[in-house]
């Protein structure tokens, strides 16, 4: 979402003035916080999740889904009924949630109220948690209305009624687009600047072309006869017939498109800096495989797509670098910045023996004068080259009020940098005067359509992230395996039938079988307490698991040697003797716990469905998404997603999610709210 200031944005030509002075003084914050918390210890595992809806109007009569653009009025009416609510009113183990604005002015974006713990009885209310926060936003909704975890708008960009009021995209002011009006973004200041400033950077309009999936009828070569190709009201408007429409694809034109999909994303609290920092490079070549086996958006401006996921739409709608950074014009004032700011993560940045220089091996851009500062200060070369390289790129939006700031308190310019690089990871330093640690960000996923699902997946991610720290793993593959992977999982159906670069061997030197770390006597700085008559098995999910020291001697082969294609399934559930599955990482992690047999019960349905996914026997929302609109009776099998065949789809898909509706080819077979999987109280 950003920094909500209420100020006054500067235009890009104003704003560009300032970029050196918010780069300069976002360093200077930054070194603060380091210099006060690099060695803060100790912390316990917290974490959240944030899951983003769409609030879509169904018109019975017409049969059109349409975009409710009501977000303010919706999130004023939301946040006074959350104010008034009571502990009676809040389910059990649950504090009062909380609902924010996004960029689409028909989206909603919410989180519990309070972090989760490591407790079990935690982990299992996420799931009670989100129906909770689903329902509390659906009661507070119009009949008509229904708030959904659907990643992409199918039909979002056509020249239909697609926005319920309607607008004419003919007044874009800020992006300019042939397709989405200025209404569909949010009113705050913030977003349409940051729409207006990215074009005006990038010196044209954002290009993004997926694509088309060619079915029985689909026209030959497929020329979109929905552009408006003649159109001539803003200078941009030449654009698309001009080249940057590619023929046989879906072309869009806006930011809209690929910020105003939804998402799910994880974010936890580690023990230290440096846990943090191993957190976050195990996590990354586990971001292409969770966005494969989450795809959910096949459909895009009215088009089926030959691609399952958001990612390379998001990428390409914030995309700000000008034709120099891109690498089309040839010029000694620019660096080729080889890719868009919201994309996969460029570098590893933890400071461990077990991460390799070879495995950053991508050509990776950074500004210079900032990596010498961090190194003179004292970072080493993994993290001053990771804050280095963020910082290569320009603020996009500079309000008034906050060009200048008290940098021993505020850390505003920091987070200007940070948080406009949107990547499959975030590494998140403290924020000032808080209680809050050095933290991870899994932003990989796409958003499921029912809470079971979205459910599942965090409970996955979380106890993978337990079991890579109990049990040591090393995931550590080349960067340019894992941007191979972020391509390949997009592809049309990856999780079933696409391959995967992943390690062969994940465990520790010297071991076969996955065994957990303890704290050791001296120099742990685990909260945990620990002595030789601490039972066998945990009680809690939690931080502070130190790393194994570099044995005396460590075999090094080529890298080459250290990963293989994998299909998803082999990922997931295991190949050969040396690498067990990430399921049976996770499992030989569960058995270090204390659980009793019903909240074993309940993680295994979330397994299961990790499982089932991978192994290709449910499938994912996109290829359901997909055979639904083909089997459609209206579908003429020309790659078009009619106004009726989206309302009918949206109609399924609420009623697969409250359970009225079955899908077992996608969802446990006894999936409903009497079977255990809607296990909330509603409000």
């Amino acid at each position: 979402m950003g920094l909500l200031y209420l100020g006054t944005p500067l235009s890009w030509d104003e704003t560009k003035q300032y970029a050196d002075h918010v780069r300069e003084h976002g360093i200077i914050q930054f070194l603060h916080t380091w210099d006060r918390l690099k060695d803060r210890c100790g912390d316990e595992l917290l974490w959240g999740d944030e899951v983003e809806y769409m609030v879509v109007t169904f018109d019975d009569e017409t049969k059109n889904a349409k975009l409710s653009l009501r977000q303010t009025e919706i999130l004023a009416k939301l946040s006074k009924v959350v104010n008034d609510l009571t502990d009676d009113d809040t389910p059990a183990l649950m504090t009062v949630p909380t609902f924010h604005p996004e960029y689409g002015r028909y989206m909603l974006e919410s989180t519990p109220g309070s972090p989760y713990t490591g407790s079990i009885p935690d982990l299992l209310s996420v799931e009670t948690n989100m129906r909770y926060r689903r329902t509390l936003a659906r009661k507070h909704l119009k009949s008509n209305e229904i708030p959904f975890t659907f990643t992409s708008f199918p039909r979002l960009g056509t020249p239909g009624v697609f926005t319920e009021p309607h607008f004419s995209p003919d007044n874009a002011k800020s992006s300019h687009s042939l397709f989405l009006p200025e209404e569909i973004t949010n009113p705050h200041a913030r977003f349409p600047t940051l729409t207006a400033n990215i074009r005006s950077r990038r010196r044209s309009k954002v290009a993004i072309n997926l694509p088309i999936f060619i079915d029985e009828r689909t026209p030959r070569p497929f020329v979109d006869p929905t552009i408006p190709w003649q159109r001539s009201i803003y200078p941009e408007d030449p654009e698309a017939k001009n080249g940057a429409a590619l023929i046989d694809h879906i072309y869009m034109d806006a930011m809209g498109f690929g910020m105003g999909c939804c998402c799910l994303q994880l974010t936890f609290q580690s023990c230290n800096v440096d846990e943090a920092r191993r957190m976050y490079d195990a996590l990354i070549p586990v971001g292409p495989i969770m966005l494969a086996l989450t795809a959910a958006s096949p459909v895009w401006r009215g088009y089926l797509a030959d691609v399952d996921c958001r990612w390379n739409v998001i990428a390409g709608s914030v995309d700000d670098r000008t034709p120099g950074e891109r690498g089309l014009k040839p010029s000694k004032d620019n660096v080729v910045i080889p890719k868009s700011r919201y994309d996969s993560v460029d570098l590893y940045i933890s400071n461990d023996w077990i991460n390799k220089p070879e495995y950053n091996d991508e050509r990776v851009p950074y500004n210079e004068a900032i990596f010498k500062r961090l190194r003179d200060h004292g970072l080493d070369e993994p993290l001053a080259k990771h804050i280095s390289h963020l910082f290569i790129r320009d603020p996009l939006v500079v309000f008034s009020e906050t060009i200048h700031q008290d940098d021993d308190s505020s850390n505003d310019h920091f987070e200007n940098i940070q948080s406009t690089n949107w990547q499959t990871l975030r590494f998140k330093p403290p924020p000032p005067n808080s209680e809050i640690g050095w933290r991870v960000e899994f932003r990989s996923m796409e958003v499921q359509m029912t809470d079971f699902e979205n459910a599942a997946f965090a409970v996955f991610i979380v106890l993978l992230s337990r079991a890579i720290l109990a049990f040591n793993l090393n995931f550590y593959i080349p960067i340019s395996k894992v941007d191979a992977n972020m391509s390949r999982a997009q592809r049309r159906d990856a999780a079933r039938s696409g391959k995967f670069y992943f390690r062969k061997s994940v465990l520790p030197p010297g071991r076969t079988t996955p065994i957990a770390s303890t704290p050791s006597s001296s120099g742990s700085c685990s909260p945990v307490e620990w002595s030789k008559d601490a039972p066998a098995k945990e009680k809690k999910l939690r931080n502070c698991f130190p790393p194994v020291p570099r044995p005396p001697y460590v075999e090094d082969g080529p890298i080459e040697d250290e990963y293989e294609e994998m299909t998803v399934e082999e990922i997931f559930v295991g190949k050969g003797s040396k690498f067990p599955g990430l399921l049976g990482l996770v499992e030989a992690y569960i058995d270090t716990l204390d659980v009793g047999v019903g909240d074993r019960l309940q993680i295994s349905k979330y397994l299961d469905l990790v499982r089932r996914r991978a192994t290709g026997s449910l499938q994912t929302p996109a290829t359901w998404i997909r055979n639904f609109v083909r089997s459609h009776p209206s579908y003429k099998f020309d790659s078009a997603v009619s106004q009726e065949i989206n309302y009918d789809l949206l109609v399924a898909v609420d009623e697969i999610e409250r359970g009225v509706r079955r899908a077992p080819e996608m969802l446990p077979e006894d999936y409903g709210p009497s079977n255990g999987y809607h296990s909330g109280s509603t409000p």
